[in-house]
């Protein structure tokens, strides 16, 4: 009797079990039950929240040069198991051709991002012209919990050209992976367990987005929202609820295989731009020096 893989959720750099018990079946595009993914709920997004909070400002902490590491590494380990989501991709009903460019597409992206670690910064923070006497910066800053729904038509590349952008820019994130092709989010998450990536700057939870979207939309301690190719009817509703708290969110209708689907907009959708001013100090006896 073959005994089918239940794929758990990702929460805290654990993999707990959902807390209501409920699983559901993963079914291949010809409708055969290949495994099972929990059902997450409205409990366990509270407690990816929460983590991911916690988890937020160490990751935001680190140098822009070792987030880049971390996420160059994630590349790597992509790579070296690149069979396994190809097995995975093929037992969900993808042909060969296309479950490889998924794979080989999603490995580049995170070396695309990984570059950018070191140099949005430069990009985005600007030296403002005032007419007293202080320096005026503008600077970027990570947003803090990005909430993120999947792309529902991709396996991994949505995932990871969700998730990567708002990564790279300090923020921890709690995503709702694809319901009906969870599998390759969930060994994601393996990946990231065996990374530098801390325990629960990513968390990742399957089951139902129109259960969990609106506890995610309508959490006060969530700042921003990542959603892709959903129904307009749900992108309404999740900014209507993301109202109370002033969330920041972004709808993405893109086709996440095309090169334009990458690039520094996509981090600067989730990082506020702060501005600092510095009195310039003369030097006693100087002739304008600072």
């Amino acid at each position: 009797m073959e005994v089918l893989k239940t794929y758990k959720l990702y929460i805290g750099g654990q993999f707990p079990r959902t807390e209501s018990g409920r699983s559901y079946a993963v079914l291949s595009q010809s409708g055969q039950h290949i495994a099972n993914a929990c059902q997450g709920s409205k409990k366990d997004i509270r407690n990816a929240v929460q983590v991911a909070r916690k988890a937020q400002a160490s990751w935001a902490a680190k140098t822009a040069f070792n987030r880049s590491q971390i996420i160059y590494r994630i590349a790597e380990m992509l790579e070296a198991r690149k069979g396994q989501f190809l097995e995975e991709l093929q037992a969900l009903g993808f042909d060969l051709k296309s479950a490889t460019q998924e794979v080989e597409t999603s490995i580049d992206r995170c070396v695309y991002y990984a570059g950018w670690a070191d140099k949005y910064q430069a990009l985005l923070g600007t030296v403002n012209p005032v007419a007293s006497s202080h320096f005026n910066f503008s600077v970027p800053e990570a947003m803090g919990v990005v909430g993120v729904v999947a792309c529902q038509q991709t396996a991994l590349l949505g995932f990871i050209s969700q998730v990567l952008p708002a990564l790279i820019g300090g923020n921890s994130v709690v995503v709702i992976a694809n319901q009906k092709l969870p599998l390759c989010a969930i060994t994601f998450a393996e990946v990231l367990a065996t990374s530098d990536v801390p325990g629960g700057v990513v968390n990742i939870l399957t089951g139902s987005v129109e259960e969990m979207l609106p506890t995610l939309s309508g959490h006060m301690d969530v700042n921003a929202l990542s959603l892709a190719q959903l129904d307009i009817a749900i992108v309404e509703k999740a900014q209507t609820e993301a109202v109370e708290n002033l969330k920041r969110v972004m709808s993405y209708s893109i086709d996440f295989s095309q090169s334009r689907a990458q690039g520094l907009s996509y981090i600067s959708d989730f990082q506020e731009i702060k501005t600092t001013w510095h009195p310039i100090e003369q030097i006693a006896g100087g002739a304008g020096g600072y």
